[in-house]
């Protein structure tokens, strides 16, 4: 298993295969306010990519190719955050998508717990540490606790993806689960547009 730093974008010789797991670090969790610091994917096989943006410069071509990569199912935890901030700074839609904290929701009925700390350690008997969740990921260069956390944030949502499917076709969710997240990029874009706190399908 081996994490790998790049800075700005992916390098030409960097490949992945198949359906690619994707997380972003910011500033903050105001996705208008907090710059995007740095997107990591993993294909599941054990290494982790990590793109750093230590200043805004968010061309990276060759990153926003496989993000857009409509052949590619990508997933996320808390997909609406991550598919927001990456439209924003990167200009790409990352679709298809999955999302495990979606999938867990409608199939893990019996615990309000749904956090991606919490899903690695039920379904996987994985203990993941989040120190590093609220560092500076806006910094010059990261530290290899950031790089390390980084990478687990998508080592385990392949491994999660396949756990989640058993519990969503046994409750017969699974279809529910999958139009549910096609809803996301949606979702995204009317917190992109100023909608982020209010339900619009509310009443009042």
């Amino acid at each position: 298993m081996t994490n790998y730093l790049h800075t700005y974008d992916l390098p030409d010789d960097v490949t992945f295969d198949g359906d690619i797991a994707v997380d972003s670090e910011a500033m903050g969790l105001n996705n208008l306010r907090d710059r995007l610091c740095a997107v990591q994917l993993s294909d599941g096989k054990g290494d982790a990519h990590v793109v750093h943006f230590p200043g805004p410069n968010y061309d990276a071509p060759n990153l926003k190719a496989v993000l857009a990569d409509p052949a590619r199912c990508k997933l996320f935890h808390f997909a609406r955050f991550d598919v927001a901030i990456i439209k924003h700074y990167l200009g790409v839609d990352t679709t298809p998508l999955y999302c495990t904290k979606i999938a867990s929701r409608l199939c893990r009925t019996y615990t309000d717990r749904h956090s991606l700390k919490e899903l690695c350690r039920e379904l996987l008997g994985v203990e993941l540490s989040k120190m590093q969740q609220s560092s500076d990921w806006g910094a010059g260069e990261l530290t290899q606790d950031q790089l390390d956390y980084a990478a687990s944030d998508v080592l385990y949502l392949h491994r999660l993806r396949e756990e989640l499917n058993i519990r969503l076709e046994r409750e017969g969710r699974k279809e529910l689960a999958e139009r549910t997240m096609a809803c996301i990029p949606v979702r995204a874009e009317l917190d992109l547009l100023g909608w982020a706190e209010q339900d619009i399908f509310a009443h009042s």
